[in-house]
Formats: C-alpha cells, structure tokens, sequence
C-alpha cells in the first residue's frame, strides 16, 4: 500500500511539471528585458497563467490539491504491517485514541491450578495495558445476564477450563456449563443469544485419558460457537501428562497460549475502534478458517519432534507471501495432535516425546518440583524421591512404629520409604498427596539409573535422620540404629513398578541386606508377572466392582477392569509373600462384602490389610470429609463380616493407633499361634541363593515366617500396640497419621 501511494505521488508531481512546462511554451512570448526586477516577474507570470489554455490550469490546480492531501494522509498515517502470530494474522493499523480491549478471566477448577492461570493471566493482560478481571465460574449465579453484560461492554471474555472424572467439566463450573448446553440443544433459544460474545478458551487436562482428553473444554466451544459467540483467539490445550505435553508442561503450554493470545489481541486492537470490536467477518484476530464446529486447538508447535515453535519471536513480522508457508506448518501440526489423541483414545499411544537432541523429557518439571519439595519430599534425580514417615519419626521418639511393625516385624525407624517413580496410572480420591504427582500409563520419561537411584534415596533418608539429633525425646539408640536402614517402603507416591528397572533396583536393595515391600496399583499385569521375589509383594484393592473402582481409583486406562482381574490372577502365580490391601471409605465402599470375596478366590493373597481411609485435610482434588473415615470398630465389623465369607482365613492381627486389621491365610497359623512376622535373615539368604542359582532355587511364604508376639495377635490388650513403647495421645485429636 504505502508503495503504490509513493509512486503515485511521484506521478503527480511529474504531471505538473511536464504541465507547467507545456503552458510556457503554448503561452505567448514575453521578453526578458520585461522580467528584470520582481514586479516584472510576477506580472510576467501573471499573464503567463491567464494565456495558458484553460484545460491546462484546471489540471494544474486539481493535480495540487491532490498532492497536498496525500502528503497530508502520509504523514498521519504509517505503513500497515500484517503480523502473524503463529496461527493468527492481525493487521496493525496506527491510528490514535484506539480503545484497550477488557478481558473477562473466567475459570473453573477442581484442584486450584486453573485459578492460578486465571491469576496468572490477569497480571500478564495488566503488565500489557490490558484492562481485566477474574470470576469464578462457581460464582456465577445467572449466565445469562453476566454474558450479557459482557456484551454490552465489549469484553474478550476469556475461559480457563479442567476437566474433571469422565470428562466433566469440575463441580464448581458444573452449572454455567448446563445452562450452555441446555441453551445450545433448545430450539426455542435464538442461536445468536451469545452474538455478540468474544471469547477465547483455554483447556487443562491429561492426554492420558484418550477420549476425556480436555473434553470439557471442547464442549464449552462447542456450545458458544451454537449460541453464536465470535472466537478471538483458538482453543488452547494443556497437558498435565509430561510426555504427551507440546512444551514439556501444563505450565509452559499454557504459557506459550496466553503470551500469544495477549500479544494477538494487543497487537490487533491497532485497527479502528479495536480489531475484536469488528464484525464477525472483519475481526482479524480469528484464524484463517471458522467453520461451524470445528476443533482449533492451538499446540504453536511445528511438525518436527523436538516441538518447538514456529517462531522464536513471539510478534516477528511474516511477510504475506509466507502464510502459506505458515499455515501449512500449522495444519501439520494439528493434524499430528488429532492423530496421537485418536490413538491415545484406542489405548495405542506409543509415542515418546522428546527434547532437541533425541533426548525424552524429564518426568519432574519445576512446578511439580516446587510442589512435592514443599511437603517434605527429597527428590532423587528426574523420577524418584524418598520421604520420612511419620512412624520413622515417631518409633525415633519411642512412641510406637506403624502397623508392619505390628504385622510382620519391621522396624519403623529403620524404615525407609521410596520410590523409583513418582508417576502413577490412577487419581484416587482419597490420594494422600493430593495429586501433586505426574500420571502416566507407560514409561516414556527419561530414566535414571538404578544404582543412582538407591545412593540417592539412601543419603537423603540418613540426611532427613540426621535432623533429630539433639531432637527433645529422640532416643540416642535408635538414632544410631536409624542409620543402618533395614527395609524399605516402595509405597511413598506413583506406580513403582512402573520403573522398567524395577528388578534391578529390588535387587540392589536385596544385596544390601534391605527387606522389600512393593505396592502396585492393580494396573499393570504383565509387570506383576515379569516381577523377581520381593519380600512381600502388594495389590491395592480399592473396590470390588467396574464401578466402585472408576469411582475411587478414576483410572486412567479404558480397560482399567480387565488390567484389575489380570493382575489379581497374576499376584496368585507368585510364589512369596502377598497381600491385598483394601482401604475403606465409608459410603463409598464398605457395603462390597460379597464382591470383594470374590476377589479374595482368584488372587488367593497370603494376607488381607483392611484399613481405615486416612484423612489427609481438605483437597480441592478430593470430596473426602471426615464423614468418610471409618471408626475403628467398623473397620473390624467389616473384616469380621469378609472372614465369614472366607473359609481359609480368619483374624490374625490388628494395630488400633492406624485403624487397620489384618486377615491372614490359615496355613500361617501353627496349632493357635500365629506366624504372620517375618525372619528377615532367613529371608536375606533364601534371596541369595535364589540369586546365585539364576532363579533355580525358588522358595515360597512359607520358609520365612517367624511368630507373632501375643501383644499384636487381635483380641490382645495392647490391640497391637508394641508394649515397648509408649503410647502417645493427641488432646481432642483423632489420630489422622499412619503409612
């Protein structure tokens, strides 16, 4: 534009002149000597204009005023430049008192993250200028008249949604997305209800899900584009799942989406009156397409593996020539991220995403770091982390160990809980970490090696032990002792058998003379199976129907049902120690009896833990409340109602501080003693030769067992409270603690 306007004004200077030339020579012949002082000169041009020929004069005077005008409108107006924010073309204009677009945050959260985007936001619009505020969606009493007013101030009303179990959107946004949907499938409501809304939606959720993969999100685009609603900026996704994220976290993907929505509308509100307050068709801040319906979700990522972005300056001029180009890249990119979706949502998600170099990303980013490191986790490389438990601390003080201390003989602050991956299949409700850990249902992070792993979590463990020194009430003796580690928890947080060096690190612990207790998840059957001997080998049991346990467990695979059986029915092919662990939840899962009887027949456990859920505080991720801790004579009602169905086994222990009671196989009862405990050096040397004979010299529950002290046997005094010790008690405080 601003080169065609030069060479026209060239154009008409050149006519002038070529003019002006042509009049003097058409003019008549005056003589020099009548131009010799100034007054001659202007009567000589004077009388040069009124010889020229009339045609000639008018066209001298219209060329004029035409150069003035465009010298005029050159200078109060600069070039236009085309500016392309990877999948946004914004045409900016100079123009003055050019109206600051107002954002409207709305979000909607279950556990806090996407209200801390919204606040996240909300400063980013303000360090640009941008005028902006929050609301809760929860607060949200009649959409209706809030959209409304909305419309009528002209705000970019932007939506940060989760999505929650079944791809739901989360309680607190529960009501606002009804009346969306109801508006949107009634055909009595006008479809240009939302006509003049300008919105733009971002989405938080795992692709770890398949199908619910930011399902929430979706449907309320779906929604405001039926209500007629103009989008400004397309749909943005964020993946809390590492591996499958676009820009190695939740946190950077949406940071990468909101750097580049503000600085599209910022940068478009150049035009007249604001880009977004254009209509429909003329508002530049859509994308090059805006059909009815369809999925526009922004990944700002290229084709190429290492996922970066199409630019390395976020507001880098493109001239039109490349959009082409641009454009091309961006469909590719898409259509790569619909394809790895489909194939998540077919349970076939075999993609490994990595950095530049080849490298696969780490499972901890910062944030996640941040969180875990904040309640007392010491992390361990880029999967691992070791965690004192409350027992450890209070068997230190001489006030009791924990209910395996009660059950099978451990020795609470020699204890050491670990875990070689943090990740986990499922998001229990009642997950005492409150979700902070990352999700997966493969291995695709980088991996550490194992001997790296155990150091780690053993100088870290004799680190946070080393604390107590000089501690009030700490026992010198047991200090000394705590530094000579004899078990270990493979319980603290995630899937540890997800870890694909998880044999070699069990035998790493075995070589030091370190017992193994390793919890699974029922979710991976082909691990249990393909698992060396451990000292004893755990199955959470959180329910015993499809049903109860999508509810409990929310699993992150579609044939988390299936992969529950196989693994029961793989826990009963092993050959050493096993145990169901059940945890129960009152109105929730204590009213199974018969079904979980029938779970107990085929993975045929050596021991059966029921325990009390632990109530770990209020959780925006949870609904948990008090109401469903169970008290600890309904824990025993419960496992006394199951014994009844289960021939071979009876009552064998109970440990009242944790609310937990232990069933046990029959064949660990001698005449009327009970030998649930474990003789770890008989243990130590069965592994051994089970090692140097490469596996020939197998050995079952059986050949390490040792008796169970009268004081932990159920029906005692003590209700399986060491007499060693010394019972603590907490002043109108119920004791919420336990490992």
């Amino acid at each position: 534009m601003a080169g065609r306007r030069d060479t026209f004004l060239v154009a008409v200077l050149c006519g002038n002149v070529v003019m002006l030339l042509a009049g003097v020579v058409l003019a008549p012949e005056t003589t020099t000597a009548d131009r010799r002082d100034m007054y001659s000169l202007v009567q000589w041009l004077w009388g040069l204009l009124l010889n020229m020929p009339t045609a000639v004069v008018l066209a001298m005077v219209v060329n004029l005023l035409l150069l003035l005008r465009l010298v005029y409108t050159r200078g109060n107006s600069k070039e236009q430049v085309v500016y392309v924010n990877k999948d946004v073309a914004c045409y900016k204009t100079s123009t003055q008192d050019i109206p600051t677009p107002h954002l409207r945050i709305f979000y909607g959260t279950q556990t806090g993250t996407a209200k801390h985007f919204a606040e996240l936001l909300h400063t980013a619009a303000q360090d640009r200028g941008l005028t902006c505020g929050v609301t809760d969606l929860a607060k949200v009493t009649d959409p209706e008249d809030t959209f409304t007013e909305e419309m009528e101030a002209g705000s970019i009303c932007v939506f940060i949604l989760s999505t929650y179990t079944d791809g739901q959107p989360p309680e607190a946004a529960a009501w606002v997305c009804r009346w969306l949907e109801e508006s949107a499938t009634d055909f009595r409501v006008s479809k240009t209800l939302l006509g003049k809304l300008q919105y733009a939606v971002f989405g938080l959720g795992s692709s770890e899900y398949g199908d619910n993969f930011n399902k929430a999100s979706k449907k309320l685009e779906q929604w405001l584009k039926t209500l007629g609603a103009q989008e400004v900026f397309p749909r943005g996704v964020g993946d809390q799942n590492v591996a499958g994220s676009r820009h190695g976290s939740l946190e950077q993907d949406f940071t990468v989406w909101s750097n580049q929505m503000l600085g599209a509308v910022r940068n478009c509100q150049s035009q007249q009156g604001g880009c977004c307050k254009q209509s429909t068709d003329s508002c530049q801040c859509k994308g090059s397409d805006n059909k009815q319906g369809e999925d526009k979700e922004v990944q700002y990522e290229s084709s190429s593996d290492d996922g970066g972005s199409l630019s390395d300056d976020d507001g880098a001029l493109v001239d039109v020539e490349d959009l082409g180009a641009v454009m091309s890249k961006m469909k590719q990119a898409k259509k790569q991220r619909q394809e790895e979706e489909e194939a998540a949502g077919r349970g076939r998600r075999k993609i490994t995403v990595k950095k530049k170099g080849g490298e696969p990303k780490e499972m901890i980013t910062p944030a996640l770091k941040k969180a875990l490191e904040k309640q007392g986790y010491r992390l361990i490389g880029s999967h691992s982390g070791v965690k004192l438990c409350r027992w450890t601390k209070s068997m230190l003080r001489g006030r009791g160990g924990c209910y395996k201390h009660t059950f099978y003989g451990i020795e609470s602050h020699r204890c050491m809980e670990t875990t070689p991956s943090l990740a986990c299949a499922n998001k229990c409700v009642f997950c005492w970490r409150h979700h902070t850990n990352p999700v997966g249902t493969e291995w695709r992070w980088k991996m550490d090696d194992p001997q790296a792993i155990l150091d780690g979590a053993m100088k870290n463990h004799y680190n946070l032990i080393k604390q107590f020194k000089g501690v009030p009430g700490v026992k010198a003796e047991r200090l000394a002792e705590a530094m000579d580690v004899q078990h270990c928890a493979l319980s603290l947080v995630g899937e540890p058998i997800m870890y694909p060096q998880i044999n070699t690190f069990v035998q790493l612990l075995h070589r030091h003379r370190i017992s193994s207790f390793l919890v699974t998840n029922a979710q991976f059957p082909d691990a249990i199976r393909n698992m060396d001997p451990v000292t004893q080998l755990y199955v959470s049991v959180d329910a015993s129907t499809k049903d109860s346990l999508k509810k409990i467990d929310r699993p992150l695979f579609r044939d988390f049902w299936p992969r529950f059986l196989d693994s029961l029915k793989a826990l009963s092919e092993k050959g050493q120690r096993t145990v169901y662990r059940l945890t129960l939840v009152k109105a929730w899962n204590v009213d199974e009896i018969e079904n979980y009887a029938q779970l107990v027949e085929i993975g045929k456990p050596d021991f059966i833990e029921v325990k009390g859920v632990t109530y770990c505080g209020e959780s925006k991720a949870s609904s948990l409340s008090m109401a469903n801790i169970p008290w600890h004579e309904e824990v025993v009602n419960f496992v006394q109602q199951l014994a009844d169905q289960l021939p071979a086994y009876e009552i064998a222990a109970e440990h009242e501080h944790s609310n937990c009671v232990l069933l046990a196989n029959t064949k660990f009862k001698k005449g009327s003693e009970w030998w649930t405990w474990i003789d770890y050096p008989k243990f130590h040397q069965l592994i051994a030769d089970y090692t140097d004979s490469e596996g020939d010299k197998m050995f079952s529950a059986e050949d390490y067992m040792a008796k169970t002290p009268g004081w932990a046997v159920f029906g005692s005094r003590e209700q399986g409270f060491d007499p060693q010790e010394t019972r603590w008690y907490r002043k109108n405080r119920k004791d919420i603690s336990g490992c």
